[in-house]
């Protein structure tokens, strides 16, 4: 027996044990079929000595101790604190506090030497993910600019011996193995900075929790990625297998948070802190919800996007240091918004809060109590995976609180790829996500 209720111009069709909510116009053009292909990205070799540079379990010399966590804290300058100006061009950033609400402060004209300029990088959305805010962003951190360069800053000073590291044959290997994988997903290359923070690039880097690898995958979070995690065999410590896991996850953070920031902090302590920190501010940026976040994962962040702003921006200073008269407001850049501002919510249903009519009108949902891959999905539908994640951006957390039998989840498909679901959902359910 069916019944039938229309909801906001849709209509929700309950059949047996699954539910099809079926816009009732039709008007879809084609859409883009992209199937991942894996790139074999051949992991450097590790010589005899470089395994054992670092014990196991060890800690990350890329992630601040409790005592270099409370000197970058006294470093950084709090965004409402009037800031008096240093001699010697130590921290004389643009300030935006006089500037009308909302607005950004210019980025300055700074005459430097050109061996002393920093590396302007590509500020480019690709289609698919927003680029990775790094320090001196005026656009993306407005009057929080000033505390983000100066953490910056203390970080390299702190850190530069270990940033050079990063510059080693192997360790370039390494990074540039990830690049060839997070490439394939058209993922920015600055996420391959998150592998330096979490392990310093170490295969078998254990955390005291259980947590391995580059990605320090814990082991229910690697096989729902699709890892192998018994007897003999680890993906977690395969850079190859790891690397295309952490692809998979970053991109379902990414579908939920779209600001990588938030992806960056849910990767470290799991999507819920976030979630409920977002939830108690009422706000969905890094830093209005940072301090309801755990401490290990503010700096979690901030330690990221220093390590990618200095490697991206500022290689040139690794090896010999930042000059004495190096002036810091050259990091400032003032870009134009590349993409726009998101429709504003409408009220009375969910889902036109982030997506127009004209795109709900093209939506079908199929309510699911299993859990399902969406590349699987995406593969068998002959859909884009991109869109697919975008429209279902809340599913990563229904897979990280499912509950068998209880748990169940409006899966939204494109409308006209319906029929093509409910046809080879046999063969889609048989290639579940492994949650154990």
């Amino acid at each position: 027996m069916k019944k039938v209720k229309k909801i906001l111009g849709m209509t929700l069709m309950v059949c047996g044990s699954y539910t099809v909510v079926k816009a009732q116009q039709l008007n879809v053009g084609s859409l883009h079929n992209r199937q991942n292909e894996e790139v074999k990205a051949a992991p450097p070799k590790e010589d005899a000595a470089a395994k054992k540079e670092v014990s196991v379990p060890q800690a990350n010399p890329f992630r601040p101790s409790t005592t270099e966590v409370a000197k970058q804290a006294d470093a950084v300058v709090k965004p409402e604190a009037k800031q008096t100006p240093k001699e010697n061009n130590e921290v004389l950033l643009a300030s935006s506090e006089k500037l009308p609400a909302g607005s950004v402060a210019p980025a300055p004209k700074v005459n430097l030497p050109k061996s002393h300029k920093p590396i302007l990088t590509d500020y480019v959305h690709n289609g698919r993910f927003e680029p990775v805010p790094l320090a001196g962003e005026l656009n993306y951190y407005k009057h929080n600019n000033d505390a983000m360069l100066t953490y910056t800053k203390g970080y390299m000073v702190n850190f530069d011996k270990r940033l050079s590291s990063l510059r080693s044959d192997r360790k370039v290997q390494t990074l540039k193995s990830i690049d060839a994988i997070l490439d394939q997903h058209k993922i920015p290359r600055e996420l391959k900075y998150l592998a330096v923070i979490e392990s310093a690039l170490n295969s078998t880097a254990t955390s005291p929790v259980g947590a391995k690898g580059y990605w320090q995958f814990m082991e229910p979070t690697g096989r729902m990625m699709g890892l192998k995690i018994s007897g003999g065999r680890d993906d977690r410590t395969d850079l190859t297998r790891s690397t295309q896991a952490a692809a998979k996850y970053l991109t379902y953070l990414y579908d939920e948070f779209e600001d990588w920031l938030l992806v960056v902090a849910s990767y470290n302590c799991g999507p819920r802190p976030v979630i409920n920190a977002m939830r108690t501010t009422g706000k969905n940026d890094f830093w209005s919800i940072k301090k309801y976040l755990p401490k290990e994962t503010q700096n979690h962040v901030m330690a990221f996007v220093a390590t990618a702003t200095i490697m991206e921006r500022m290689p040139h200073f690794i090896e010999s240091g930042v000059p004495k008269d190096f002036d810091w407001k050259a990091l400032n850049i003032n870009r134009k918004a590349v993409v726009e501002e998101a429709e504003k919510k409408k009220k009375g249903h969910p889902l036109l809060s982030r997506f127009s009519e004209e795109e709900v009108a093209t939506m079908a949902m199929v309510r699911i109590s299993k859990p399902l891959d969406l590349e699987v999905v995406a593969r068998h539908l002959e859909t884009d995976r991109r869109q697919l994640g975008r429209w279902n951006y809340d599913y990563f957390t229904f897979l990280s609180e499912y509950q068998a039998g209880t748990s169940t989840y409006n899966l939204r498909i494109p409308k006209d790829k319906l029929e093509k679901y409910l046809e080879k959902r046999s063969q889609i359910e048989k290639e579940l996500m492994d949650l154990n």
